[in-house]
Protein backbone atom coordinates (compact mmCIF):
# COMPACT_ATOMS: atom_id res chain seq x y z
CA UNK A 1 0.00 0.00 0.00
CA UNK A 2 1.27 3.47 -0.90
CA UNK A 3 2.49 5.63 1.97
CA UNK A 4 0.95 9.07 2.18
CA UNK A 5 3.48 11.90 2.04
CA UNK A 6 1.64 15.23 1.75
CA UNK A 7 -1.88 16.53 1.28
CA UNK A 8 -2.47 19.06 -1.47
CA UNK A 9 -5.08 21.37 -2.93
CA UNK A 10 -5.40 22.81 -6.42
CA UNK A 11 -6.95 26.27 -6.69
CA UNK A 12 -7.91 28.60 -9.49
CA UNK A 13 -6.54 31.98 -8.45
CA UNK A 14 -7.67 35.54 -9.24
CA UNK A 15 -11.14 34.30 -10.09
CA UNK A 16 -14.47 33.49 -8.42
CA UNK A 17 -15.25 30.71 -10.94
CA UNK A 18 -13.87 27.19 -11.14
CA UNK A 19 -11.73 26.38 -14.19
CA UNK A 20 -10.88 30.02 -14.82
CA UNK A 21 -7.99 32.07 -13.45
CA UNK A 22 -4.48 30.75 -12.78
CA UNK A 23 -3.99 27.21 -11.48
CA UNK A 24 -1.93 26.69 -8.35
CA UNK A 25 -1.00 23.58 -6.40
CA UNK A 26 -0.69 24.11 -2.63
CA UNK A 27 1.23 21.36 -0.84
CA UNK A 28 0.95 21.01 2.96
CA UNK A 29 4.36 20.11 4.40
CA UNK A 30 5.63 19.86 7.99
CA UNK A 31 8.79 21.90 7.49
CA UNK A 32 11.45 22.69 4.93
CA UNK A 33 12.03 20.07 2.22
CA UNK A 34 15.01 19.05 0.14
CA UNK A 35 15.37 21.29 -2.90
CA UNK A 36 15.10 18.30 -5.22
CA UNK A 37 11.71 17.38 -3.71
CA UNK A 38 10.32 20.88 -4.26
CA UNK A 39 11.48 20.64 -7.86
CA UNK A 40 10.18 17.10 -8.46
CA UNK A 41 6.71 17.82 -7.08
CA UNK A 42 6.42 21.12 -8.96
CA UNK A 43 7.41 19.40 -12.19
CA UNK A 44 4.86 16.65 -11.52
CA UNK A 45 2.02 19.16 -11.17
CA UNK A 46 3.19 21.04 -14.26
CA UNK A 47 1.49 24.33 -13.36
CA UNK A 48 3.24 27.65 -13.82
CA UNK A 49 3.83 27.60 -10.03
CA UNK A 50 3.34 25.31 -7.04
CA UNK A 51 3.50 26.50 -3.41
CA UNK A 52 4.65 24.58 -0.33
CA UNK A 53 3.49 25.66 3.11
CA UNK A 54 3.85 24.88 6.79
CA UNK A 55 3.07 26.70 10.01
CA UNK A 56 6.05 27.95 12.02
CA UNK A 57 5.26 28.19 15.74
CA UNK A 58 8.48 30.14 16.30
CA UNK A 59 7.49 32.81 13.76
CA UNK A 60 3.75 32.55 14.52
CA UNK A 61 3.23 32.59 10.78
CA UNK A 62 2.62 30.48 7.72
CA UNK A 63 5.83 29.93 5.77
CA UNK A 64 5.67 29.63 1.98
CA UNK A 65 8.04 28.62 -0.80
CA UNK A 66 7.00 28.53 -4.47
CA UNK A 67 8.55 26.94 -7.54
CA UNK A 68 7.85 26.84 -11.26
CA UNK A 69 7.55 23.54 -13.10
CA UNK A 70 11.14 24.08 -14.31
CA UNK A 71 12.49 24.38 -10.74
CA UNK A 72 12.87 28.17 -10.53
CA UNK A 73 12.01 29.53 -7.07
CA UNK A 74 9.49 32.39 -7.13
CA UNK A 75 9.54 35.33 -4.73
CA UNK A 76 7.04 38.12 -4.13
CA UNK A 77 3.32 38.49 -3.74
CA UNK A 78 1.67 36.94 -6.77
CA UNK A 79 -0.89 34.22 -7.50
CA UNK A 80 1.45 31.76 -5.77
CA UNK A 81 0.83 33.55 -2.46
CA UNK A 82 -2.79 34.62 -2.96
CA UNK A 83 -3.82 31.02 -3.59
CA UNK A 84 -2.07 29.86 -0.43
CA UNK A 85 -3.87 32.38 1.79
CA UNK A 86 -7.23 31.64 0.16
CA UNK A 87 -6.62 27.90 0.65
CA UNK A 88 -6.10 28.13 4.41
CA UNK A 89 -9.06 30.50 4.77
CA UNK A 90 -11.39 28.31 2.71
CA UNK A 91 -10.33 25.25 4.74
CA UNK A 92 -10.65 27.25 7.99
CA UNK A 93 -7.08 26.46 9.07
CA UNK A 94 -6.14 28.71 12.00
CA UNK A 95 -2.82 30.17 10.88
CA UNK A 96 -3.53 33.81 11.80
CA UNK A 97 -4.87 33.38 15.35
CA UNK A 98 -1.56 34.33 16.98
CA UNK A 99 -1.23 37.53 14.94
CA UNK A 100 -3.28 40.11 16.87
CA UNK A 101 -2.39 43.00 14.57
CA UNK A 102 -1.80 43.05 10.81
CA UNK A 103 -1.82 39.61 9.24
CA UNK A 104 1.23 38.34 7.37
CA UNK A 105 2.96 35.30 5.91
CA UNK A 106 6.64 34.63 5.36
CA UNK A 107 7.79 33.75 1.85
CA UNK A 108 11.15 32.08 2.38
CA UNK A 109 12.67 34.92 4.49
CA UNK A 110 10.45 37.84 3.42
CA UNK A 111 7.50 39.02 5.53
CA UNK A 112 4.51 39.91 3.33
CA UNK A 113 1.62 41.81 4.89
CA UNK A 114 -1.96 40.92 4.05
CA UNK A 115 -5.45 42.35 4.18
CA UNK A 116 -8.25 39.82 4.55
CA UNK A 117 -11.90 40.50 3.79
CA UNK A 118 -14.94 38.93 2.18
CA UNK A 119 -16.27 39.37 -1.32
CA UNK A 120 -19.94 40.03 -0.64
CA UNK A 121 -21.26 38.75 -3.96
CA UNK A 122 -19.47 35.38 -3.94
CA UNK A 123 -18.87 35.00 -0.18
CA UNK A 124 -15.28 34.03 -1.01
CA UNK A 125 -12.26 35.40 0.85
CA UNK A 126 -10.89 38.60 -0.68
CA UNK A 127 -7.18 38.72 0.05
CA UNK A 128 -4.89 41.68 -0.51
CA UNK A 129 -1.09 41.37 -0.66
CA UNK A 130 1.03 44.45 0.01
CA UNK A 131 3.90 45.05 -2.37
CA UNK A 132 6.51 47.79 -2.08
CA UNK A 133 6.05 51.09 -3.89
CA UNK A 134 7.21 50.72 -7.48
CA UNK A 135 10.72 51.60 -8.60
CA UNK A 136 10.74 52.91 -12.18
CA UNK A 137 13.78 51.73 -14.11
CA UNK A 138 15.21 52.08 -17.57
CA UNK A 139 13.29 52.11 -20.84
CA UNK A 140 13.75 49.52 -23.58
CA UNK A 141 13.67 50.40 -27.30
CA UNK A 142 10.21 49.81 -28.75
CA UNK A 143 11.55 48.23 -31.94
CA UNK A 144 13.26 45.48 -29.92
CA UNK A 145 10.05 44.75 -28.03
CA UNK A 146 8.00 44.74 -31.22
CA UNK A 147 10.26 42.05 -32.65
CA UNK A 148 10.20 40.07 -29.38
CA UNK A 149 6.37 40.10 -29.41
CA UNK A 150 6.08 39.49 -33.18
CA UNK A 151 4.35 42.86 -33.68
CA UNK A 152 4.92 45.84 -35.96
CA UNK A 153 6.70 48.76 -34.23
CA UNK A 154 3.68 51.04 -34.75
CA UNK A 155 1.51 48.66 -32.68
CA UNK A 156 3.34 49.77 -29.52
CA UNK A 157 2.60 53.04 -27.80
CA UNK A 158 5.50 55.46 -28.08
CA UNK A 159 6.76 58.73 -26.66
CA UNK A 160 6.00 59.00 -22.95
CA UNK A 161 4.71 55.40 -22.95
CA UNK A 162 7.95 53.66 -23.85
CA UNK A 163 8.43 50.08 -22.59
CA UNK A 164 9.78 50.46 -19.05
CA UNK A 165 11.38 48.21 -16.45
CA UNK A 166 9.43 48.46 -13.15
CA UNK A 167 9.93 46.62 -9.86
CA UNK A 168 8.13 46.07 -6.57
CA UNK A 169 9.16 42.72 -5.02
CA UNK A 170 9.86 41.44 -8.53
CA UNK A 171 11.06 43.40 -11.57
CA UNK A 172 9.20 43.04 -14.86
CA UNK A 173 8.99 44.96 -18.13
CA UNK A 174 5.80 46.97 -18.78
CA UNK A 175 4.95 47.22 -22.49
CA UNK A 176 1.99 49.43 -23.55
CA UNK A 177 0.27 48.47 -26.81
CA UNK A 178 -2.08 50.59 -28.93
CA UNK A 179 -4.99 48.15 -29.12
CA UNK A 180 -6.61 44.99 -27.82
CA UNK A 181 -6.16 43.58 -31.34
CA UNK A 182 -2.37 43.93 -31.02
CA UNK A 183 -2.52 42.41 -27.54
CA UNK A 184 -4.39 39.35 -28.81
CA UNK A 185 -2.13 38.64 -31.78
CA UNK A 186 1.22 38.99 -30.00
CA UNK A 187 3.36 35.85 -29.88
CA UNK A 188 6.55 35.19 -27.96
CA UNK A 189 9.99 35.20 -29.57
CA UNK A 190 11.37 33.21 -26.66
CA UNK A 191 15.08 33.52 -27.38
CA UNK A 192 14.89 37.28 -27.95
CA UNK A 193 12.82 37.85 -24.79
CA UNK A 194 15.37 35.90 -22.74
CA UNK A 195 18.23 37.98 -24.20
CA UNK A 196 16.39 41.27 -23.53
CA UNK A 197 15.61 40.22 -19.95
CA UNK A 198 19.29 39.53 -19.27
CA UNK A 199 20.42 42.75 -20.97
CA UNK A 200 17.94 45.11 -19.29
CA UNK A 201 17.51 43.39 -15.92
CA UNK A 202 13.90 42.18 -15.79
CA UNK A 203 12.16 38.82 -15.42
CA UNK A 204 8.93 38.74 -17.44
CA UNK A 205 7.13 40.92 -19.98
CA UNK A 206 3.72 42.30 -18.97
CA UNK A 207 2.15 43.86 -22.04
CA UNK A 208 -1.16 45.61 -21.96
CA UNK A 209 -3.72 47.76 -23.76
CA UNK A 210 -6.16 50.26 -22.31
CA UNK A 211 -9.78 49.11 -22.46
CA UNK A 212 -12.00 51.75 -24.04
CA UNK A 213 -15.21 49.72 -24.08
CA UNK A 214 -14.84 47.90 -20.76
CA UNK A 215 -15.41 50.24 -17.82
CA UNK A 216 -14.84 47.42 -15.32
CA UNK A 217 -11.17 46.97 -16.19
CA UNK A 218 -8.61 49.72 -16.74
CA UNK A 219 -6.39 47.49 -18.91
CA UNK A 220 -6.26 44.03 -20.43
CA UNK A 221 -2.93 42.25 -20.13
CA UNK A 222 -0.84 39.24 -21.08
CA UNK A 223 2.40 37.93 -19.55
CA UNK A 224 5.36 36.04 -21.04
CA UNK A 225 8.32 34.82 -18.95
CA UNK A 226 10.17 32.16 -20.96
CA UNK A 227 13.34 32.54 -18.89
CA UNK A 228 11.74 30.60 -16.02
CA UNK A 229 9.60 28.31 -18.15
CA UNK A 230 6.35 30.32 -18.25
CA UNK A 231 5.37 30.67 -21.90
CA UNK A 232 2.19 32.53 -20.86
CA UNK A 233 0.47 33.10 -17.53
CA UNK A 234 -3.29 33.70 -17.11
CA UNK A 235 -2.86 35.85 -13.97
CA UNK A 236 0.33 37.45 -12.67
CA UNK A 237 0.05 39.23 -9.34
CA UNK A 238 3.79 39.89 -9.17
CA UNK A 239 3.50 41.90 -12.40
CA UNK A 240 0.21 43.63 -11.50
CA UNK A 241 1.96 45.60 -8.74
CA UNK A 242 4.65 47.01 -11.07
CA UNK A 243 1.95 47.81 -13.64
CA UNK A 244 -0.03 49.71 -11.00
CA UNK A 245 3.12 51.68 -10.18
CA UNK A 246 3.79 52.36 -13.86
CA UNK A 247 0.23 53.62 -14.44
CA UNK A 248 0.49 55.83 -11.36
CA UNK A 249 3.82 57.19 -12.64
CA UNK A 250 2.07 58.05 -15.93
CA UNK A 251 -0.85 59.73 -14.09
CA UNK A 252 -3.36 57.16 -15.31
CA UNK A 253 -4.49 56.04 -11.83
CA UNK A 254 -5.14 57.88 -8.56
CA UNK A 255 -4.01 57.15 -5.02
CA UNK A 256 -6.36 55.16 -2.76
CA UNK A 257 -8.73 54.16 -5.54
CA UNK A 258 -9.55 50.58 -6.64
CA UNK A 259 -8.88 49.38 -10.18
CA UNK A 260 -9.13 46.04 -11.97
CA UNK A 261 -6.93 44.28 -14.53
CA UNK A 262 -8.27 41.63 -16.92
CA UNK A 263 -5.78 38.91 -17.89
CA UNK A 264 -5.92 35.42 -19.39
CA UNK A 265 -8.63 36.04 -22.00
CA UNK A 266 -6.45 34.72 -24.84
CA UNK A 267 -5.89 31.50 -22.85
CA UNK A 268 -9.62 31.10 -22.12
CA UNK A 269 -8.76 31.46 -18.41
CA UNK A 270 -9.97 35.00 -17.65
CA UNK A 271 -8.65 36.42 -14.40
CA UNK A 272 -9.46 39.60 -12.49
CA UNK A 273 -6.67 41.26 -10.50
CA UNK A 274 -7.56 44.20 -8.27
CA UNK A 275 -5.03 46.84 -7.25
CA UNK A 276 -4.80 50.00 -5.18
CA UNK A 277 -1.87 52.43 -4.99
CA UNK A 278 -1.12 54.18 -1.70
CA UNK A 279 1.67 56.52 -0.62
CA UNK A 280 3.72 53.70 0.89
CA UNK A 281 2.75 50.54 -0.98
CA UNK A 282 0.70 48.83 -3.68
CA UNK A 283 -1.97 46.28 -2.74
CA UNK A 284 -2.81 43.51 -5.21
CA UNK A 285 -5.91 41.50 -4.34
CA UNK A 286 -8.33 38.86 -5.52
CA UNK A 287 -10.19 35.66 -4.71
CA UNK A 288 -9.62 31.96 -5.39
CA UNK A 289 -11.64 28.75 -5.58
CA UNK A 290 -10.63 25.16 -4.79
CA UNK A 291 -10.97 22.72 -7.68
CA UNK A 292 -9.14 19.60 -6.46
CA UNK A 293 -7.62 18.01 -3.40
CA UNK A 294 -5.71 14.84 -2.71
CA UNK A 295 -2.49 13.30 -1.44
CA UNK A 296 1.02 12.83 -2.75
CA UNK A 297 2.70 9.45 -2.17
CA UNK A 298 6.27 8.35 -1.59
Amino acid sequence: MEKELFKYLVLDVFTKEKYKGNQLAVVFAEGELELSLYEDISREFGYSESSFIYYSAADKALKVRSFTSTGFEIHGAGHNLLGVVCAVLLKQIAVFDEQPGDKFVIMKDQKIELSIGLDEASQLPLVGMRQKSAVIGKTVPSDLLAEALSLAPDELLSGDFAPTVVGTEVTHLMVPLKSIEALNKATSNRSLLIKLAARYGFEGVYFFAFTENDPGHIVQTRFFNPGIGIDEDPATGSAAGPLAGYLYHKNRVAVDKDYQILQGVQMKQPSVIKFRVSDQSITVSGSSVITMEGVLYK
